[in-house]
């Protein structure tokens, strides 16, 4: 009985060890991910608010808030050409705005795998000039 007993108390080191590692790795992970996530998120949402404000200002103009929001959250590849598109359908008083986000991200995990974020997104709001 004493050795198994010994045996099964190295076993539970192993997966404590283990289960460490593991919370390593994962953390890992997320330091890389979550921030680039998490500005694809920023940029769709502002994406969205943009698109409301259709009526108000002309494409270019949309475009270039658009860009410049990328450019804060540091995200360049959505500043290539054909990364952003709008386009509106209606009147300047009235209609829908389509923008679409389409880039394509690679994250370096460490130099052990080169992650690839694709990012295709399309955002659809009705806007309408209340001035």
């Amino acid at each position: 009985m004493g050795s198994s007993h010994s045996r099964a108390h190295g076993e539970g080191k192993v997966g404590c060890m283990l289960a460490l590692a593991a919370v390593i790795v994962a953390a890992a992970l997320a330091f890389k991910l979550v921030p680039v996530y998490y500005a694809d998120s920023n940029l769709a949402d502002y994406a969205a608010d943009v698109a409301g404000e259709a009526g108000l200002n002309e494409i270019p103009a949309l475009e270039a808030k658009l860009r410049a929001k990328a450019q804060e959250l540091q995200i360049p590849e959505a500043l290539e050409q054909g990364a952003i598109t709008i386009r509106t359908v209606g009147t300047k008083s009235a209609g829908s705005c389509t923008i679409v986000l389409d880039y394509t991200q690679t994250v370096d995990l460490y130099g052990i795998y080169p992650m690839v974020i694709n990012t295709r997104k399309a955002i659809t709001r009705q806007y309408m000039d209340l001035r």
